[in-house]
């Protein structure tokens, strides 16, 4: 009889501790051992980053793959942690469980409703994040987040006490308005108030996106995507037509752009 070599997920995990506490023991690899809370800040972001574009752009094995680089950050992290006796992994995971408990009451708690809506979840844990020790209805948005991002995560919340606009329709208003400040500044050549007033625009922009639906970093994306596309289509055709891209005249530029533009493929 073949023993099973299949291993659970518990089993895993402490693998990985295992492997993460090597890497970085007095034996372990060099450049692990280097590594400190703060250095590893740049590689977490970009793997965070990695299975974002694995999600929207890869296969199952790729998203797998990356995952799998964002939980080596999250042990790394965990292993300096404890060697500075703070805390450890299973601090980690236990904590999470307990907010993931106590913040669904109406999945663990005594009222358990199945019916309950999509809404009434969010405002639930929202409402739950108020009893741990929070001021603001709109703490908890990290200030290194991408702009977009964040603009969006702070109108979310402050809609959650109800500031906001019932519909779209008032913040394309106020959008058009914040448009007209931006170019009474720029002929003003106020530079300082030419970039505050260029802040309001793209944040009552990214409010007229929420209120659609549509979340703003990825319209993004996909919008900077698509030139990115077009723009090389572009320099492949002045290259197939033996032409000086370098030369040529915006009209000329915009010919080609136009003839590209609906024939090249890009992710929506």
């Amino acid at each position: 009889m073949t023993k099973s070599t299949e291993t659970t997920a518990e089993q895993e995990i402490k693998n990985l501790q295992k492997i993460v506490a090597q890497l970085r023991s007095p034996q372990g690899c060099p450049w692990d051992k280097a590594q400190t809370p703060e250095s590893m800040i740049p590689y977490l972001l970009e793997e965070a980053y990695e299975v974002v574009e694995s999600i929207e752009t890869g296969t199952a094995v790729e998203l797998k793959t990356e995952l799998g680089d964002l939980l080596l950050n999250i042990a790394l992290q965990a292993q300096m942690a404890e060697e500075k006796h703070s805390f450890n992994l299973r601090d980690v995971i236990r904590t999470i469980n307990e907010k993931l408990i106590r913040r669904h009451p109406h999945v663990f708690g005594p009222d358990i409703s199945k019916t309950q809506r999509k809404k009434d979840a969010h405002e639930n844990w929202e409402k739950s994040k108020q009893t741990e020790g929070r001021e603001s209805w709109i703490d908890g948005v990290p200030k290194n987040l991408p702009g977009l991002i964040r603009a969006q995560r702070i109108q979310e919340k402050a809609s959650r006490v109800g500031f906001d606009w019932n519909d779209v329709s008032p913040a394309i208003d106020k959008f058009h308005e914040e448009i007209n400040e931006l170019s009474e500044m720029h002929a003003v050549g106020d530079e300082r108030r030419i970039r505050e007033e260029f802040g309001d625009v793209l944040f009552s922009l990214v409010n007229v996106a929420r209120l659609m639906g549509i979340d703003s970093e990825t319209a993004m994306r996909i919008a900077v995507d698509k030139f990115d596309a077009r723009f090389r289509a572009l320099e492949a055709v002045f290259k197939e037509e033996n032409r000086d891209i370098e030369a040529a005249s915006l009209e000329e530029m915009d010919e080609v752009w136009d003839r590209v533009k609906h024939k090249v493929q890009f992710r929506t």
